[in-house]
């Protein structure tokens, strides 16, 4: 067989490879030149790659001197019989090692027609988040001016520079706050990092650095620098981190973070890993500058309703004029009276406020609200387990009764719709358990007095 019979041959054989590494580049297993420069490659037997050049001056080199390639160390597969290609072992698919990521075209850029007005932001979360119009509203237009942020690059001709507004949330547990932001980053394309204040530290203590936190957002950007100077950093149980009160020791998660946590708000240029969250001489590093990046901080704030209230009884007047001391103990929006002056009392620094100029607050959930929740989300919870029972073929009901006694109960929890779960996992169990053992059951209507557990739930047998 000829040389040009036989290279046909084992290009034909390589082919079918091709298709499955469509995502790849080969790399000439000679002088290590991607398949884009070398032009395309020769598979031979063992997973090995040549390019037509060096293809060339191997068979140059065997007709010419008569070159024994069995001797090259780095030519492991040569020893063979070029005559007898039926002897041939199978061409295997191409190692890792001799394959190259291809180069990703480049994304389109950002336009003014891309960018989601504010109504559109929040008819998006109204289908899965209920209530907290106050904070939708507040979300969706910082979130739209960063998109123009992103769109103008701080290349204005006018010289007018937009700078990113921080938000800070504040809600009591299970009112949606966390939620709210990871419902933002499933619909709008633009990366996003949730990271933990209680797991931050001052530098040089046990625990992430500050910094740590441009990490998450970097690696949610796939390590692409100038999409992640564009994104969003959620930091969740800010208020964990206030000043502790009456304390003798070194506040090293405390105070001194908001202290290490100015600079990241304000804006800033920080060496962070690139993959990890360790520094260290074997990790790459990477620049990250922080000015166009917006910050969310979100927190509970437990007994900042004490404050408030005793701010706004705190009057010098008495008699008739004077404030009662319980004229707000059933307000549902006292935290939306809450100012600076409160937080501080909280325990955060004045400096930390201040590069937080919006402040959103969450309502406490009521019945109707837990009512809702339960029924008219996408994702609903309902809508869960009637999905997981439907696969089952079996058609699962809930009467209004159960639901207002689901709502009742969760209240009484106080953890917010997380209660919502708890309550349904535990009753859910049995049904969830029995219903897969006879399969002629055709429905299951879920009611109060199984609720109370002075009866059962309606189960209705298949027709026919």
């Amino acid at each position: 067989m000829d040389d040009k019979n036989m290279e046909n041959e084992m290009t034909n054989g390589s082919q079918d490879d091709n298709k499955n590494n469509d995502n790849y580049e080969k790399i000439c297993y000679m002088c290590r030149r991607p398949e884009s420069k070398a032009g395309p490659m020769i598979s031979m037997p063992g997973g090995m790659c040549l390019c037509h050049d060096c293809m060339q001056k191997a068979f140059d080199t065997v007709t010419k001197g008569g070159m024994d390639f069995s001797k090259m160390p780095n030519m492991p597969y040569m020893n063979m019989n070029f005559s007898d290609l039926s002897q041939m072992p199978p061409v295997n698919e191409i190692p890792q090692s001799q394959k190259l990521k291809k180069k990703k075209e480049p994304e389109k850029q950002l336009t003014m027609k891309d960018i989601p007005a504010p109504h559109v932001i929040k008819g998006k979360l109204d289908e899965y988040v209920i209530g907290q119009d106050k904070a939708k509203k507040v979300m969706a237009v910082a979130v739209y001016n960063h998109y123009k942020r992103a769109f103008l690059g701080g290349s204005d001709p006018d010289g007018v520079v937009i700078e990113k507004s921080n938000i800070l949330m504040i809600g009591p547990t299970g009112s949606g706050k966390t939620y709210l932001v990871k419902t933002l980053a499933k619909l709008l394309d633009v990366p996003l990092a949730i990271a933990d204040a209680t797991s931050l530290t001052e530098a040089g203590y046990i625990g992430d650095d500050i910094e740590s936190v441009v990490s998450k957002l970097l690696a949610a950007a796939g390590n692409d620098v100038k999409r992640a100077e564009k994104g969003i950093i959620f930091i969740d149980e800010i208020d964990k981190i206030a000043k502790k009160k009456q304390t003798n020791t070194r506040d090293v998660s405390g105070e001194s973070v908001q202290q290490e946590l100015l600079k990241l708000l304000e804006g800033s240029t920080v060496e962070v890993p690139v993959g990890s969250n360790q520094k260290n001489a074997m990790t790459p590093m990477a620049t990250v500058n922080t000015d166009n990046i917006l910050f969310i901080c979100g927190g509970a704030f437990p007994d900042l309703e004490n404050i408030i209230k005793e701010r706004l009884t705190k009057k010098s007047s008495m008699g008739f004029g004077a404030a009662l001391k319980d004229s707000y103990d059933n307000d549902p929006d006292l935290l939306s009276h809450v100012t600076n002056e409160d937080l501080r009392a909280f325990g955060m620094i004045p400096e930390f406020l201040g590069r937080l100029p919006v402040n959103v607050t969450l309502k406490g959930l009521d019945k109707d609200m837990m009512i809702r929740i339960l029924k008219e989300p996408k994702n609903a919870i309902l809508r869960q387990y009637e999905k997981l029972l439907a696969l089952d073929e079996v058609k699962l009901v809930f009467e209004e009764d159960a639901l207002s006694w689901i709502a009742e109960e969760a209240l009484k929890r106080g953890t917010g719709a997380r209660a919502l779960r708890a309550i349904l996992e535990e009753f859910m169990l049995d049904i969830m358990y029995e219903i897969p053992k006879d399969p002629n059951i055709g429905s299951v209507v879920v009611t109060r007095p199984y609720l109370e557990k002075k009866g059962g739930p309606l189960i209705q047998v298949r027709e026919g």
